[in-house]
């Protein structure tokens, strides 16, 4: 099959599809995170002790005894076997984004050769995956391949099911023998831990007295297309490297802003069922979906979590929006940019902080002015961003990412703070140095008899701004849709937490001479006068805004992955994340290592998925297409027919146009004598990048020349619009 005939046969099975069997849902309250074995479910099958001991260990990180552990190992065997669970698996998150997963039995044989099934509490607790296999940014040689995963007891097991089976799936921790973090989770809990120790000093600085443990809260949006996997099979650029190297604007995009919002497609909708049927038995609180602003784009979103209960619960998210898009027959893509010249995907990461006792520290309540807590949390954020803006940047580097951020559809990669007009008063005013009432939001009223009035929310929202209030929390806009979360929350807890501490150093002396509320708009003053300038409501796409956040406020403008990773390098980082114990210096190193590897060679495929397609499918049917044309003008010649011969010569142009371009990106690729990996990275950021543009701008000439029948590519109009 080749030309037109793989993309009409693609059309005719996707509009000829059977309509799939929609079983009706069960009920939420039968089915909420029945393949969990959580702290309902413990106190079950748990002894009064070992259940109280374990409830401990979630609730406040205290460590489990061994025999405990034995104890809650045989209940949770008995449990899973229960399910017709076989195996157990314990499953970390290397420094890939992706989920790893290492399969075991509940198996032993005794001397007479008889199978037994056993679980103990030491095999609960630890795991030994090769620890060098996987990128660890030197920390590892091959041969010194020994690693460890160990259960994280805050993170509850489940059950997973596959069309093969169940498997008993236990969240870990991944080390190095020598005890380095090899993973993403080991630093979210000590960043979470960090923030706890630095929000005690404050909270009791202010005369609280009962402080529960401090947990950061996560609720991520999740944004995804949907292409049929008959298009998708097509082309080797989505299934290798996640979006179309090549591909001509559709005549219609999101210009009409008709799929924002809009019905969502019957088979669509079955599919998103599935999905929330299979997150809610696992206990992932799913709240919204729908169409998103892109023809083919979709969003999910749960409700907030702990965040390292909500890190876990989005890399199993992501896991089942790829399997069981399969199953419906769609391959489901989580790049940030898929498809140019359309909105790309992110991933909002919504974070605030509380406890069990003072609640939510970033809820300014109805008088944030009086609110002295949420004025020194939030005060603690606006340091934070402004002092480590870069650091954030670089936590959200990826060469996926780097095709939205800044492009009007997503935040700019400058780091400023949206506060709304309320909170940003109150925080002029503290910089004045005076602490007055904040502005009520006053009512809504349309007019309408039948439109019941409402409160509206003090401050607008900004979708331009990276980092943004939003109430109760701060949204992370700027997230790609591929990464993980645990990289952002790492960044966000650990700025709060070294924030929190020079808040309560300040205060300390303050206190000294002061009353409280004098004290706390003393701190915050200075801290407004030295920070403040990370604070802007504008519009975050103006070029304006980007002029005077660099010329005017200091900010740093970094708009490429190879511009933000070296950042990870610099002394103030290296400082923040020793002080605070979350990466020693040379956990820290190793992750440089990796995300500067993992962006080089993301793009070495692409550049070489350009090369090859070019070469052996793009050429090649404009060569057809040329010899067609070639064939018909002496045809109609040898009747006397005058023949216009632009579309002829066109397509050579650009035919050769492209060979061109091949042969200067392989030359190009051929280049390994680099100084350092800086110098590597930005060779492909400048270098490398331009000329694969310079090819595709050639070929996609070539896509709205080179008859359709003979078009060997899905085409955007086909994959974004036929479900």
């Amino acid at each position: 099959m080749s030309g037109n005939e793989s993309r009409l046969q693609a059309i005719y099975q996707i509009t000829n599809r059977e309509p799939a069997d929609v079983e009706k849902p069960e009920p939420l309250s039968k089915i909420w995170a029945c393949d969990v074995f959580n702290l309902a479910k413990m106190e079950e099958s748990l002894s009064k002790n070992a259940f109280k001991a374990m409830k401990k260990t979630v609730h406040t990180g205290e460590p489990l005894d061994k025999a405990t552990a034995d104890i809650l190992a045989a209940a949770m065997k008995e449990w899973a076997v229960s399910k017709g669970v076989k195996f157990y698996s314990h499953v970390f998150y290397p420094l890939t984004n992706i989920t790893a997963e290492k399969h075991d039995g509940f198996i032993i044989t005794n001397a007479d050769g008889n199978a037994i099934t056993e679980f103990s509490g030491s095999l609960l607790i630890k795991g030994e995956p090769d620890g060098s296999s996987f990128p660890n940014g030197s920390i590892r040689m091959t041969n010194a391949a020994r690693g460890y995963t160990a259960w994280d007891p805050t993170s509850p097991v489940y059950v997973m099911y596959t069309d093969n089976g169940a498997t008993l799936m236990i969240p870990s921790v991944f080390m190095s023998w020598t005890g380095e973090a090899l993973d993403k989770k080991i630093p979210l809990l000590r960043s979470n831990d960090a923030m706890n120790k630095a929000g005690n000093r404050v909270l009791s600085l202010m005369g609280e007295e009962q402080i529960a443990p401090l947990n950061s809260s996560c609720g991520a949006e999740q944004e995804y297309f949907l292409v049929d996997s008959n298009f998708a099979n097509s082309r080797p650029d989505l299934l290798l490297a996640g979006r179309t190297l090549f591909g001509a604007p559709s005549a219609k995009g999101q210009e009409f802003d008709d799929h924002y919002f809009g019905a969502i497609s019957a088979r669509v909708q079955v599919y998103m069922q599935d999905i929330e049927d299979q997150l809610y038995r696992l206990g992932i609180p799913a709240k919204t979906h729908h169409n998103e602003v892109a023809p083919g784009q979709f969003e999910i979103a749960p409700y907030y979590e702990a965040a390292n209960v909500a890190a876990d619960h989005q890399q199993l998210l992501m896991t089942i929006l790829k399997a069981t898009a399969k199953k419906h027959g769609f391959v489901c893509l989580l790049h940030e940019k898929p498809f140019a010249g359309i909105n790309g995907s992110g991933k909002h990461v919504n974070w605030s902080v509380g406890n069990a006792t003072q609640g939510n520290l970033l809820d300014p309540g109805e008088t944030p002015h009086d609110n002295l807590n949420f004025l020194l949390f939030c005060g603690a954020v606006i340091r934070g961003v402004h002092k480590f803006g870069p650091l954030l940047r670089a936590v959200i580097a990826s060469a996926g990412n780097d095709h939205r951020l800044g492009a009007n559809e997503a935040p700019p990669a400058i780091l400023s703070v949206y506060l709304g007009d309320q909170l940003e008063k109150v925080f002029q005013d503290i910089k004045d140095g005076k602490l007055t009432a904040s502005q009520a939001a006053g009512e809504m009223d349309l007019g309408l008899s039948q439109i019941l009035n409402f409160e509206r929310d003090p401050g607008d929202r900004n979708r331009t701004s990276p980092f943004a209030f939003t109430g109760n929390r701060f949204e992370f806009r700027a997230v790609g849709s591929e990464q993980s979360v645990s990289g952002p929350l790492v960044a966000m807890n650990t700025m709060l937490a070294d924030s929190l501490n020079w808040i309560a150093d300040k205060l300390e002396v303050a206190l000294k001479d002061s009353d409280q509320t004098k004290a706390v708009v003393s701190v915050l003053q200075e801290l407004m006068n030295d920070h403040g300038n990370a604070v802007f409501g504008g519009d975050g796409y103006s070029s304006d805004w980007h002029k005077r956040a660099v010329e005017e406020r200091g900010l740093k403008n970094i708009p490429s992955t190879a511009d933000a990773l070296p950042v990870l390098q610099e002394a103030s980082v290296k400082e923040l994340f020793e002080s605070t114990g979350v990466l020693s210096p040379l956990e820290l190193s190793s992750r440089y290592e990796v995300y500067a590897e993992q962006y080089i060679l993301s793009l070495e495929v692409e550049a070489k998925l350009v090369v090859d397609m070019a070469k052996t499918t793009i050429y090649p049917a404009a060569v057809r297409y040329l010899s067609d044309l070639s064939m018909a003008s002496a045809g109609m010649s040898e009747m006397g027919v005058d023949m216009d011969n632009s579309t002829a010569q066109a397509v050579a142009s650009a035919s050769n146009a492209l060979m061109a371009g091949v042969s200067k990106l392989s030359e190009a690729m051929a280049k390994e004598d680099f100084a350092s990996t800086d110098e590597h990275m930005q060779y492909f950021a400048n270098d490398i990048l331009s000329l694969m543009n310079e090819v595709r701008a050639y070929a996609d000439t070539l896509e709205t020349e080179v008859a359709d029948e003979l078009w060997p590519l899905p085409k955007y109009q086909e994959m974004l619009f036929i479900k």
